[in-house]
């Protein structure tokens, strides 16, 4: 298994920019696809964005597409979320998360790994 902490959170203006990142351990980080999801309060988890395990495939969110880069360093078992032009609703807890499937998937049931969140407040 693989053991997954995201740091990088915190408070930022509309318009600004934020990069989070989610430090992996364990079992090899290669083996994973990888996503980010988010989860505003009373609201249920979404998907933002995810990359196959050599990162040549991203998916994005139609919301975050154009504004969010999703991108992984495999030597050092790093996944990253670069977040530009931020709005107030990208406010939210953000979770990183990893997979065995090798089609990258969307749906956050199908993500076998979790880490505990960080926050990322927008606001002025």
């Amino acid at each position: 298994q693989v053991q997954l902490v995201e740091s990088g959170g915190g408070l930022v203006h509309p318009g600004g920019s934020l990069r989070v990142s989610c430090a992996a351990s364990g079992r090899t980080f290669s083996s994973y696809a990888m996503g980010w999801f988010r989860q505003a309060t009373g609201k249920e988890r979404a998907f933002v964005a995810a990359i196959s395990r050599s990162g040549g495939r991203t998916l994005y969110a139609d919301s975050v597409k154009g504004r969010f880069t999703i991108s992984r360093d495999n030597a050092e078992n790093t996944l990253y979320l670069q977040m530009n032009s931020l709005k107030s609703e990208d406010t939210a807890v953000y979770y990183c998360a990893a997979t065995g499937y090798v089609v990258v998937p969307t749906t956050p049931s199908l993500y076998n790994y979790w880490g505990q969140g960080t926050q990322v407040t927008v606001s002025s």
